[in-house]
């Protein structure tokens, strides 16, 4: 009797002080050293594998205690991958809550409308929060890891803020920057005005990014819009210059020549009829908008003014006036 009741002291005993002890982790603040500290949870991980990977980042938390504070709360199971940062004042119970909600810390990609995807590639390979999956690979096998049913990457991915969790691989922002352009432009081709000189979404995908480039001033985009269809319906080149600019890649030096203007690529819209094979560059919702339904209009010409907005013209002479004044003075 005697021994039955040593051993049930000592379990009281044990349980009071592991309580006491869980109570000491919900107010102790973990040491830190100067800057938040951050970690990441691999997908996947347990709450034992997330515990040692939060001592391996230098936190003052031995696993073990982390460990059994989540057990004893019962959110051994709750624990949710991602990057973290832990900061100055958190306690054990802080800690632990993030992880359960899941609180994690989030990096940010910016992608502009009309830049192409060279430039896209670039910001993906330059940015640090992002494993760089893609860094090795060409434009077309990238295309292909994507499902892609496309042969040219030019204006498939949909320009947008896209945050994610630090850590990620850039394939989780190229992989939604395509699949958020594939409803738009199924729905802006199925609200388009039926009279356009286009015969397939990836047409509109076009015109839209010619679109982008060529408008300086968001009011000036529906009658861009308007300049380029009524040339497609009248059989008119286009002649554009960041079409030549495209085709041109990394051969253009800033500055558009004469002669670039006359150099032969199967993008160059002075010297080729029609539209180009593939986009210029990753259009706005905006320009999509406007190339589906541009506004009725004779307009057949544009030139920058030099202020940001365009003078349009319905005819060669008006627009050689129009160049006279804003390009030649």
């Amino acid at each position: 009797m005697r021994t039955f009741k040593l051993i049930l002291l000592l379990l009281i005993l044990a349980f009071v002080a592991v309580i006491a002890g869980a109570g000491w982790l919900t107010v102790r603040h973990l040491p830190m050293h100067g800057a938040p500290t951050a970690f990441s949870v691999p997908p996947g991980a347990s709450l034992r594998a997330a515990a040692q990977v939060i001592e391996a980042a230098g936190i003052d938390l031995p696993a073990w205690q982390l460990e059994l504070l989540g057990r004893l709360l019962g959110r051994s199971s709750k624990i949710k991958a991602g990057s973290y940062e832990a900061e100055q004042g958190l306690t054990a119970l802080a800690l632990l809550d993030k992880l359960t909600r899941g609180d994690v810390t989030q990096g940010e990609l910016v992608l502009v409308e009309g830049r192409n995807f060279r430039q896209f590639r670039t910001a993906l390979n330059e940015h640090p929060d992002l494993l760089h999956d893609s860094l090795k690979l060409s434009d077309t096998e990238i295309l292909a890891r994507l499902g892609a049913r496309e042969s040219h990457a030019e204006g498939l991915f949909f320009p947008d803020t896209y945050l994610f969790n630090k850590g990620s691989s850039d394939f989780d922002v190229l992989r939604r920057a395509y699949a958020a352009m594939q409803p738009r432009l199924a729905a802006t081709w199925a609200g388009r005005d039926s009279s356009l000189p286009l015969k397939a979404p990836y047409d509109l995908l076009i015109l839209a990014s010619i679109v982008e480039k060529e408008t300086g001033l968001p009011a000036d985009r529906p009658q861009v819009a308007a300049v380029f269809v009524n040339r497609l319906r009248r059989g008119m080149l286009l002649q554009t210059d960041p079409t030549v600019i495209y085709g041109l890649g990394e051969r253009f030096g800033g500055t558009l020549r004469k002669v670039d203007l006359h150099t032969d690529t199967p993008w160059n819209t002075y010297t080729r009829p029609g539209l180009p094979p593939t986009p210029i560059a990753m259009p706005g919702l905006a320009s999509l908008q406007a190339a589906a339904k541009p506004p009725a209009s004779d307009m057949l010409y544009f030139v920058a003014r030099g202020d940001g907005s365009s003078a349009f013209s319905t005819s060669l002479d008006a627009h050689n006036t129009a160049v006279a004044r804003y390009q030649r003075r």
